[in-house]
């Protein structure tokens, strides 16, 4: 546990998720591009992300299932190769048609990684280490997102369109040989794992894992804490950046890069927090997501272009949304038995990219319906943020009144937020 081998099989996993979201953030550093290709609407263009986020998000219970079924390797496998279809048929459309049909690839595929990534880690490595390594699997696999934002940028706004997106098709079928190769579910020897699930019993983990109040827990603050991020970053970022504050398309992608590099350095501190205080985990998540939103309100209240040093702070603050979302796997990890593991972390990613989906498409529609990418359009359109943050926030808050009222009833002890500053100050 630990080992060598270890290490070697989450970084064949690391790598299929780094390249999983090179695609999914492909279209985000070429969205105005496709406007152009496509002739396309700032609604069209929502539609195309939006789509996309809804096969991923309307497939994460599925994926989750079929998980527990036939095991992480054909998923994350599968999954490479499904998005490496979609780059290829989107590098070669001209029309709208064949490019949603490329991104609906694409999102299907996207949707079958993660949550098989994560699935291997209790296998391989000691429970303590679980929630530090989740973070990091998280976080590093933002480096996707960077190689969106600047080589694969660097070839769209040079050899063009189609190399670039050939490109990325050609990162997806390396990702899945290495993951053939390589990957397994659990060290040699380990026990044999349970027989596949029948349908009735997958039907019966399926209502199991949603009646768990952790588990909705889990989806709440996943819904919370990623999707303004995830937004930001996926498509209208750089568009709001260039066209709504102003900002060059170098600096728009240098800001992407720091939205990465930011998560990946608090990633292992959430990680640490997490495995140490696991009653206070929510406290962590909330402090998040009030913190997103004050600095979001603090930018839209500024007549714009506001002061390029906000933009930074605004993406740095953006950037613990990623970490704070992974701590929603440590809810349907500790909440839920192995057996269904998979179908309660598939509950829990629903969560943020649902939130995700409908911001985007929020977006493009006042957008569409304000006269297009002006600054005052992007400045009424980004308001949308706020019904979803309310709505996360009342559902954490419930579900963890629930979850606590549960491991009571059940004997376990949970100290209330006054006790543990008690016990805090007296262990010093």
């Amino acid at each position: 546990m630990g080992s060598a081998r270890a290490y070697l099989v989450w970084s064949v996993g690391l790598l299929a998720y780094v390249v999983g979201v090179l695609q999914r953030t492909s279209f985000g550093v070429a969205g105005l591009d496709a406007a152009a290709r496509f002739d396309a609407s700032p609604a069209v263009l929502s539609g195309f992300v939006v789509l996309q986020l809804l096969v991923y998000a309307a497939l994460q219970v599925p994926a989750g299932v079929l998980l527990d079924r036939f095991g992480a390797k054909t998923l994350v496998a599968t999954g490479a190769l499904a998005m490496a279809a979609g780059q290829a048929m989107l590098a070669l459309a001209t029309a709208l048609p064949l490019a949603i049909a490329a991104r609906v690839l694409v999102g299907a595929g996207d949707a079958f990684t993660f949550i098989s990534v994560l699935s291997v880690l209790g296998a391989w490595f000691p429970a303590r280490r679980v929630p530090v390594l989740t973070q990091l699997t998280g976080l590093l696999g933002q480096l996707g997102q960077v190689l969106s934002a600047v080589p694969l940028a660097a070839v769209l706004h040079g050899p063009g369109w189609t190399p670039a997106f050939l490109s990325a098709a050609g990162l997806g079928v390396l990702s899945a040989v290495a993951v053939l190769a390589v990957f397994r579910e659990s060290p040699p020897g380990s026990p044999a794992g349970p027989a596949a699930p029948t349908p009735r019993e997958v039907l019966d983990g399926l209502r199991s894992s949603w009646h768990e109040p952790g588990t909705r827990l889990g989806l709440f603050t996943h819904m919370g804490t990623q999707f303004s991020g995830t937004v930001f970053g996926l498509l209208w970022g750089v568009p709001y950046l260039v066209a709504g504050q102003g900002v060059a398309p170098g600096t728009a992608s240098l800001l992407l890069t720091l939205l990465v590099a930011v998560g990946i350095v608090a990633g292992p501190i959430f990680g640490t927090f997490t495995a140490r205080h696991p009653f206070r985990r929510s406290y962590l998540v909330l402090g998040v997501i009030a913190l997103t939103a004050a600095m979001w309100t603090l930018v839209l209240l500024l007549p714009p272009p506001v002061p390029l040093w906000l933009l930074v702070a605004l993406v740095v603050v953006l950037a613990l949304g990623p970490p704070g979302s992974m701590v929603a796997f440590d809810y349907a990890r500790t909440f839920n038995p192995s057996t269904r593991q998979g179908t309660a972390v598939g509950i829990v990613n629903v969560g943020g990219f649902t939130a995700s989906l409908l911001v985007s498409l929020g977006i493009g529609t006042v957008l569409g319906a304000l006269g297009g990418y002006t600054p005052s359009a992007f400045r009424v359109a980004w308001t949308v943020h706020y019904v979803l943050w309310a709505a996360a926030a009342v559902g954490i808050v419930v579900m963890r009144a629930r979850a606590r009222h549960n491991l009571r009833a059940a004997g376990t002890a949970v100290p209330t937020l006054r006790e543990y500053v008690r016990t805090r100050r007296a262990s010093r």
